[in-house]
């Protein structure tokens, strides 16, 4: 039978780019910890060390080539993950360094969701603090495959075998230790790999690659044989004729160790563990050996299951294969000089540019303009990507972060992102009139950029509202809003997202009735309301028997009233956690419709709820503060005049680490308290935990506040 040219063209780029690229050389990693732990400068000496750049730039000179935003390079902290790539061995990782601050976690955790494997980056000193543990839960609800790095050895209270132990105590994660350090401190000049029983010693030249591979120190011999054998007993685990044949008292040889260490790792059974001092450029090495060595493949890793437009598993997968149709996600959008970067992961299939591609989110096809691999802030334009790649496109229109990009002729949707709401607004407005347009159309790209920000206008007084995740979170748009975009704005006073629920059951009744000739309208409703279990949110429920009320009007009832939750009786904040139960009612055969039940719902909310013991709630945050031992009273006593309660004290090294719940409404600020108190040594994280009713005397400035509000209006 002939092949059409077309046909045989196609056939013949699929070979092409199936043996141009094997994707078992494929790497595609994040790099992720708690802020100031490291990442961004591992990040630096990983791209030096392969080749990638020539010189490497320090975080605390603004010089870092992840961190390429002005708001970046002035607090040396990363506010948006930055990919880039790279060769190891002739293996190609991709890497994402990401944000450790609280307040970007959104970037952490759509970053996790695309990889398959990570870096968790601890300080040595530090330890586990409480941005690690809240991307390590991200890790683990991604099913991310990870090692660990033990960074900043040369600190002084660095303790390389305290942090291993916290991991095992609070990320109830196993490590299993690959090296040991050799001195620490001033003293640490390197480590020990307890695979090969061989030290790896650099010099103090602060050249990567300036070290030797010697015996170990005499004084190591015991330790280093202890933690071989735990490391050699937990490895063969993985394997039970290796086991049984090690009980027999027969050594697994190194082949056979790293082969169960790579299976272990990828079943997350254990997360292999590793330690250096990026900044002095000793341990790098080892860590980008074992990143290649135990971290998977893209065809390692349990394919994406593929759902329904309804979020409906299909029992489909996305699987990596070139050949087969096309799965990809966008998990970033960025907005640079040359227009919208899509940030696309693609699980399976081929994507070639000028291509039509389906978006199911929106159910309309988009053109690939172009192709971009991203190193930073520059790129690198291809012709084509297939599965495994993390590539940036060029020329989305309608495409947002989880959005997922498939085959028109056979659609899939892979597993969208989830991203938690706002805790915390601020009103905006522009210095000059001019700047009005300007702002809606700087906003607008940002909010799709970071679906953490959000922007609404408020009803009573018709100002902007800015929403994020922390004043910090705020700081930085509006940082951005003004230098990227040259919108010069002022901002209000930062205002709290409460929240408003229901105490008391209540049963009642509304009959909706209008004539006024013609049809009329009709509908009668006999209901429960009462409170939810937390964190439910909306509960619909229908008694209803014998047709008194006819099942198609069920749902406009249940729509009507879930529509009213938006806004609460009390103070006008969303209500949460409640439940509407529908017991009876009545129709007319003529005059009932879903307009009319719907009406009957809307009047049974504002006549019920403030009957059912209406509350206000508050946003709690879960505080975390590190003090110097001095002045750990001052602390723990300003905590309290701030309603918050002390969890627990953790005596460190250098301090003392206080964890707290603390409403937000009285956090305001705190960082400049906090560095009073201290005399600038203080440092503190916090994120939201929960809603929690409000103090009565609270909750009446809330709600007089939001009359006045509705009176100016």
């Amino acid at each position: 039978m002939a092949v059409k040219a077309g046909e045989r063209q196609e056939a013949t780029y699929r070979a092409e780019v199936l043996e141009m690229k094997d994707l078992s050389t494929y790497r595609n990693i994040g790099i992720f910890a708690h802020v100031d732990a490291g990442k961004t400068t591992t990040t630096e000496r990983i791209l030096k060390l392969t080749g990638k750049i020539h010189r490497t730039g320090e975080v605390h000179d603004g010089e870092a080539t992840t961190d390429f935003m002005e708001q970046e390079q002035e607090r040396g902290i990363t506010i948006q993950s930055a990919a880039t790539s790279c060769e190891w061995n002739k293996h190609r990782l991709n890497i994402i360094d990401t944000p450790g601050h609280v307040d970007f976690t959104i970037e952490v955790y759509r970053s996790l969701k695309v990889l398959d494997g990570g870096v968790g980056v601890f300080c040595g000193s530090g330890g586990v603090e409480p941005q690690s543990e809240t991307n390590w839960r991200y890790a683990n609800d991604s099913e991310v495959a990870r090692i660990i790095f033990v960074n900043k050895l040369d600190r002084v209270g660095a303790d390389f075998y305290r942090v291993v132990k916290q991991v095992k105590d609070v990320l109830a994660a196993n490590p299993l230790v690959m090296v040991l350090p050799i001195g620490i401190e001033d003293d640490f000049k390197g480590i020990v790999d307890l695979l090969t029983r061989k030290a790896w010693i650099w010099s103090d030249s602060n050249d990567p690659e300036s070290y030797e591979i010697t015996d170990v120190p005499d004084d190591m011999t015991d330790l280093v044989e202890e933690w071989r054998e735990k490391l050699v007993e937990t490895a063969v685990e993985e394997d039970d004729d290796l086991l049984e044949q090690y009980l027999e008292g027969n050594e697994p040889s190194i082949d056979d160790l790293n082969r169960c260490i790579r299976k272990g790792t990828i079943n997350l059974n254990f997360f292999p563990t590793y330690c250096g001092s990026a900044f002095k450029n000793k341990g790098i090495q080892n860590v980008l050996n074992a990143v290649i060595e135990y971290l998977p493949n893209p065809m390692e890793v349990k394919p994406q299951p593929e759902i329904d437009l309804e979020g409906h598993e299909t029992g489909g997968l996305a699987i990596v294969d070139p050949s087969k149709p096309l799965r990809a996600l966008a998990f970033k959008i960025m907005d640079d000089r040359y227009g919208a970067l899509t940030f696309t992961r693609i699980y399976s299939g081929t994507l070639k540019k000028g291509d039509n591609v389906l978006n199911t989110f929106t159910g309309k096809t988009e053109r690939i303009g172009r192709i971009v691999e991203m190193h930073a802030d520059s790129r690198e334009e291809l012709d084509s990507a297939q599965a495994g790649d993390i590539v940036a496109l060029l020329g989305m229109k309608n495409t947002r972060t989880g959005h997922t990009l498939a085959d028109a002729d056979n659609p899939a949707t892979l597993e969208p992102m989830v991203f938690p709401d706002p805790v915390i607004s601020v009103a905006i407005s522009p210095k000059d009139k001019a700047g009005n347009e300007k702002m809606g159309v700087a906003l607008n790209k940002m909010v799709q950029e970071d679906p953490s920000f959000q922007v609404a206008t408020d009803e009573d007084s018709g100002e902007t509202l800015i929403k994020g995740m922390g004043e910090l979170h705020l700081d930085i748009k509006v940082d951005i809003l003004r230098r990227t975009h040259n919108v010069d704005v002022e901002m209000g006073k930062p205002q709290v997202a409460y929240r408003e629920t229901i105490t008391q059951m209540i049963e009642d009744t509304y009959t909706h009735k209008k004539q006024s000739g013609g049809s009329g309208q009709y509908g009668k409703i006999d209901y429960q309301i009462e409170p939810a279990e937390k964190n439910v949110g909306y509960e619909f429920e229908s008694k209803v028997t014998g047709g008194n009320v006819p099942r198609e009007y069920w749902s406009a009832i249940e729509k009507a009233f879930k529509s009213c939750m938006v806004e609460g009786t009390l103070a006008g904040y969303p209500l949460l956690d409640v439940k509407f139960t529908l017991l009876d009612g009545a129709f007319h055969a003529v005059d009932s419709s879903a307009l009319a039940f719907e009406i009957a719902t809307k009047a049974a909310y504002r006549q019920s709820v403030p009957k059912a013991g209406p509350q206000i709630l508050e946003p709690i945050m879960k505080v975390d503060v590190f003090s110097p031992d001095d002045n750990v009273g001052d602390v723990i006593g300003d905590l309290n005049r701030r309603r918050g309660m002390i969890k627990s004290q953790d005596a460190g090294p250098t301090g003392v680490r206080v964890k707290a719940d603390a409403p937000l409404a009285d956090m305001f600020g705190y960082i400049g308290h906090l560095r009073t108190l201290t005399s600038g040594r203080g440092q503190f994280s916090m994120e939201f935990s929960h809603y929690a009713p409000c103090p009565q005397n609270v909750a009446d400035v809330v709600i007089k506040e939001a009359q006045e509000r509705k009176a100016a209006k």
